[in-house]
C-alpha cells in the first residue's frame, strides 16, 4: 500500500442535516478512510447507512458539517478558492445512481458529455472537443451516430454509458460510482462493471465504487469499507472482509449474499445485526487494528468478543 500514492484521504468527515427546528440527521458521523491511486475502493452497507451522502460530500454538492477531505494535496473540506474549485471540479467526477434523472432530456448525448469540456475550457477549439467526445464514446461502447441521439432513445444500460462516458470524458483522477448500476439488469451490471475495469486499466482511472451488492463489490474492488448509520464499522482489504470479518453487522451482510449452487444456498442461514439489542454504541468505539489495512470500530470489550466469535 505504502509505495502508492495517496490521492484522497478523509478524515473525521461530519455530514448532518437540520429535520424542523431542533433535530439533527446524522448521515455521516466521524468516517475516516483513505484512497490510493489506481485502486476501487468499495464502500458497502444498506439504505440509508450514509455511503451516497459521503460521495455527495466529497465532491461538494454537500457542504461538509466537520471534518477534512485532501484530495491530491488540495484541501476541499472548507470554503473552496477559486484554483481548489476549479482543480477538484476538473479531476473529480460523479457517475449517478439514476441515469435517466441526471441526463438533460432536451440536449442530444455528445452535448452532454461535451458539456464539462466546454465549462472548463478543456479544449482549444470545437474540432478537439468532438475528438473527444468520439474517442468516449468509442471507450464506453457506444457508436458516433448515437452521440446524435437523446437520452430518451436509450435503454438504462446505454444511458448508464453515457453517465460513464460524461465522467470519463474530462480524463479525472477519481470517479465516484454511486449505485451506478442498481438500476441496471443482471447481464447490464456485469458489462457496465467490466467497461469500468476495463477503462481502469487503459487509463489508471481510481473509483470510490458505493453499491449494496457485496458479490460486485467483491468483484471490482481492491479494499472495501462497510458502513452503517453514519460510521465506517470495518475496512479492509476485498479477501480480509471477505474471509475474516470481525464486526457482526459485516457477518449480517455477508450471510445475505445468495449462493449459486441451490444445495449449498438451502443451508444458508441469514445472520440478523441490530446494534441497539446488541448493545452498540459506535461513538464510544475506537479503531481497533488487525493488520496493516484491516481494521474494526469497536469499544475493548467488544472487540474481544468478536475476535474470539471470528477465531
Amino acid at each position: 500500500m505504502s509505495e502508492k500514492k495517496l490521492l484522497l484521504k478523509v478524515e473525521g468527515l461530519k455530514q448532518y442535516f437540520p429535520v424542523g427546528r431542533k433535530k439533527v440527521t446524522k448521515a455521516v458521523d466521524g468516517i475516516s478512510f483513505e484512497i490510493y491511486e489506481g485502486e476501487t475502493y468499495g464502500l458497502v452497507g444498506e439504505s440509508g447507512s450514509g455511503k451516497s451522502t459521503t460521495g455527495r460530500s466529497i465532491i461538494r454538492l454537500y457542504n461538509p458539517t466537520g471534518g477534512k477531505i485532501l484530495f491530491d494535496g488540495h484541501d476541499i473540506s472548507g470554503k473552496l478558492s477559486k484554483e481548489d474549485e476549479s482543480y477538484l471540479r476538473t479531476n473529480m467526477q460523479m457517475i449517478f445512481q439514476d441515469p435517466m434523472a441526471c441526463l438533460n432530456p432536451r440536449k442530444k448525448v455528445k452535448q452532454i458529455i461535451a458539456e464539462g469540456l466546454e465549462i472548463h475550457h478543456i479544449c482549444k477549439n470545437q474540432e478537439e472537443i468532438d475528438q473527444k467526445v468520439n474517442d468516449v464514446l468509442d471507450k464506453v461502447g457506444l457508436s458516433r451516430e448515437q452521440g446524435t441521439r437523446f437520452p430518451h432513445q436509450f435503454s438504462g444500460g446505454q444511458r448508464q454509458r453515457v453517465g460513464i462516458a460524461r465522467a470519463l470524458v474530462m480524463n479525472p483522477k477519481l470517479v465516484i460510482a454511486d449505485e451506478c448500476i442498481s438500476a441496471l439488469d443482471v447481464s447490464i451490471q456485469a458489462q457496465v462493471v467490466n467497461l469500468m475495469k476495463d477503462i481502469q486499466e487503459e487509463l489508471g482511472t481510481t473509483y470510490l465504487f458505493i453499491a449494496h451488492d457485496l458479490s460486485m463489490v467483491k468483484y471490482i474492488s481492491d479494499r472495501i469499507g462497510v458502513m452503517h448509520l453514519g460510521h465506517i464499522v470495518e475496512t479492509g482489504t476485498t479477501d480480509e472482509i471477505f474471509q475474516n470479518p470481525i464486526h457482526p453487522y459485516t457477518k449480517s451482510l455477508l450471510s445475505a449474499i445468495p449462493h449459486p449452487n441451490p444445495i449449498v444456498e438451502k443451508q444458508r442461514k441469514a445472520i440478523t445485526y441490530n446494534k441497539d439489542e446488541e448493545g452498540v454504541d459506535y461513538n464510544a468505539g475506537h479503531e481497533h487494528v488487525l493488520s496493516e489495512t484491516h481494521r474494526v470500530l469497536a469499544t475493548d470489550e467488544e472487540f474481544a468478543r468478536w475476535s474470539a466469535q471470528a477465531a
